[in-house]
């Protein structure tokens, strides 16, 4: 029985509970009260020096990552592949809509409740803020059009993911009856989904403790909101070989993600067809053509054969699993896969993220550094630094995907001038990775070419 470390108020650990429910799999439950500092005692700092929760110890096995462990279950414990599917297409749907969940809709709670809730001197409600969530609700509205499930026609782990942070937003009274394709998933979701009733029990304790001093001011803080409907159709897929890619590559180079996708594309040996240069300050991610293909707006997008598909980590993992000739970018071992894949979601929603939090507001809104928010990326170094000890590359005895995405995020710091010497296990194995890592030099290419906001 695995031992899982968590708190019932937490959106990430409910989401494993349900999972946990649906597989049919008993979980040892240790709770661990952040407030008492549980998470900060040595005999758990062992476990996960990132000392966060949820964490999963199974027969020694540790990991953390809420939707890595989320994955890691379905792929050890299934009876089938339904949860996470092994075909690459399908599962590439299914991984960006986790992604998506982690980096823009769970994020955009993140972004306008934790201020207000959580920092030591409680901040005001945030107007620009509120308008993310707004943004992210209209984008998963699109994302569901025609469908009954997240990812398709079939319930995945992308519903348990996105069901854990859509109850959240119900339970802060946030009001999404004006998305009808997220209440009509919401409401099957509730049905269908096994543990929505502890999920729910965890929404109202999180309420109970946290909620109470700003749910009444609630109605004074709701904007008007808009629906985009645009259709997503699913795709069958088939294994590929390079000799056949008719890929279209939408980009910009001097974008981190992708850049971390270029890097992919080259270590395979896979040469895109189209690589379409998107001009975001020009607003081409904004055009009609675009926005049938991309909904969510962002870059990179890559478009295989009719297969439109963003979130580049989720492209990387499509790529290598759809054209690589061996697995050794990604391991088909499950735990080998598991700890790729929180590496994966920790330069997604911690490293990466440590970087737009504090550099974006100065290059794009002009706002002054602030330097609570440097401390973040201060932190998420300490965090890889502790997680590269002793290590030739972020996980096992070659290079991953793990280590290209955390490439194109450390030399944008670089780029930024962070000083990176100052961890001495990142800035080995980053002297490594520039040297091992195919497409390095149009990697730094795009850095140089985003050095170019810092200089302006």
């Amino acid at each position: 029985m695995p031992d899982f470390y968590y708190m019932l108020y937490s959106a990430p650990c409910r989401s494993i509970l349900m999972t946990a429910k649906a597989l049919g799999l008993e979980l040892n439950k240790i709770k661990v009260d952040l407030d008492a500092g549980d998470h900060l005692k040595p005999e758990f700092v062992k476990i996960n020096p990132q000392h966060t929760i949820p964490t999963l110890v199974d027969d020694g096995f540790a990991l953390w990552e809420s939707r890595a462990i989320l994955i890691y279950l379905a792929e050890k414990y299934g009876k089938d592949d339904s949860l996470y599917p092994k075909d690459p297409q399908q599962k590439a749907l299914v991984n960006h809509r986790i992604f998506f969940d982690l980096g823009t809709l769970y994020q955009s709670y993140v972004y306008y409740y934790y201020p207000q809730l959580f920092e030591e001197e409680k901040k005001p409600a945030d107007p620009e803020n509120y308008k993310k969530i707004a943004s992210a609700f209209e984008q998963f509205n699109t994302l569901l059009e025609g469908h009954l499930y997240a990812a398709g026609e079939k319930l995945t782990l992308a519903d348990f993911a996105l069901l854990s942070t859509v109850s959240t937003f119900e339970v802060s009274a946030y009001d999404f009856s004006k998305y009808p394709n997220v209440v009509r998933w919401y409401e099957n979701a509730k049905k269908v989904i096994p543990g929505w009733e502890e999920n729910w029990e965890g929404c109202l304790y999180y309420k109970k403790l946290y909620l109470g001093g700003i749910l009444g001011n609630y109605q004074q803080r709701v904007s008007q909101l808009y629906i985009v409907a645009l259709s997503h159709k699913n795709h069958s897929t088939r294994k590929k070989s390079p000799e056949n890619i008719n890929m279209e590559f939408y980009y910009r180079p001097g974008s981190a993600p992708c850049r971390a996708v270029i890097m992919t594309a080259k270590a395979i040996g896979v040469e895109f067809d189209k690589q379409i240069m998107i001009n975001t300050r020009a607003g081409d991610q904004f055009k009609p053509e675009y926005l049938k293909m991309n909904p969510q707006h962002t870059i990179p997008t890559l478009n295989d054969n009719g297969l439109a598909l963003w979130e580049s980590r989720a492209i990387m993992v499509y790529l290598v699993e759809s054209y690589a000739k061996d697995d050794k970018l990604y391991p088909k071992d499950i735990e080998k896969q598991a700890v790729i894949n929180q590496l994966l979601y920790f330069d997604c929603g911690t490293l990466y993220k440590s970087f737009a939090d504090y550099y974006y507001p100065q290059i794009f809104q002009k706002k002054p550094a602030d330097p609570e928010l440097y401390k973040k990326i201060e932190i998420a170094f300490g965090h890889l630094n502790t997680t590269l000890e002793g290590k030739k590359y972020a996980f096992g005895d070659n290079l991953t995907i793990a280590d290209i995405a955390l490439l194109a995020s450390v030399s944008t710091f670089d780029v930024a001038k962070f000083d990176i010497t100052k961890y001495s296990n990142v800035s080995r194995w980053y002297e490594l990775a520039k040297k091992v890592t195919p497409g390095w030099e149009l990697n730094w290419s795009g850095c140089l070419e985003f050095r170019k906001y810092f200089d302006n």
